[in-house]
């Protein structure tokens, strides 16, 4: 593959990912990824901080994505169905199941990538009650809520990339929503 070809990120998650997968994640160096997507070790730093970026770029994204969804709801609606929206905008973003997949056994498999991803959902926890308090929802509503949606995203992101699951993210989604009502509303 040559230099010139379009999608470096892309091609270096790729490569990242082979490697990690051969490998393991301590023993991939930058030069390697670099190397396997046809590419130098200065165009993987434009595009990644350092390896770890390579499994958490999207996050940020994600994040994003679903603090403008919940922003854009109606004022109107209850702060759960406010969460709903963010998360059926993070279903319409996580479509490639394999890559998921294979994203989380590196994570599960390394304590530092574990951690990252914690610190990562509470951001978001984080963020979404941050985005609920403007809208004027009290506390402690706002961040109850928020770490409901982020429960309930961690379970149907689970739920999907299970081996043995073929139903979309989206459908997931609406289903742990719809059993964490049910709990809520003491069934």
């Amino acid at each position: 593959m040559g230099r010139w070809q379009p999608d470096a990120p892309g091609r270096l998650r790729r490569a990242a990912m082979e490697l990690y997968r051969e490998r393991g994640y301590d023993r991939t160096t930058v030069a390697e990824i670099a190397a396997r997507a046809g590419l130098t070790e200065r165009t993987f730093f434009r595009h990644f901080a350092d390896k770890r970026e390579v499994l958490f770029a999207g996050s940020i994204v994600l994040q994003e994505r679903m603090v403008r969804a919940l922003a854009a709801t109606d004022d109107a609606a209850v702060p759960i169905d406010k969460v709903a929206a963010a998360l059926a905008a993070a279903a319409g973003m996580l479509t490639d199941r394999e890559f998921s997949r294979q994203r989380q056994a590196v994570i599960a498999s390394h304590r530092e990538l574990q951690e990252r991803e914690l610190i990562k959902l509470a951001s978001l926890s984080a963020a979404l009650a941050d985005t609920l308090r403007r809208g004027g929802v009290i506390e402690p509503t706002a961040s109850l809520t928020a770490e409901a949606g982020v429960a309930v995203f961690k379970i149907a992101f689970e739920r999907w990339i299970d081996d043995r699951n073929t139903r979309g993210f989206a459908d997931l989604i609406e289903e742990s929503l719809a059993a964490l009502r049910a709990v809520a509303a003491g069934g």
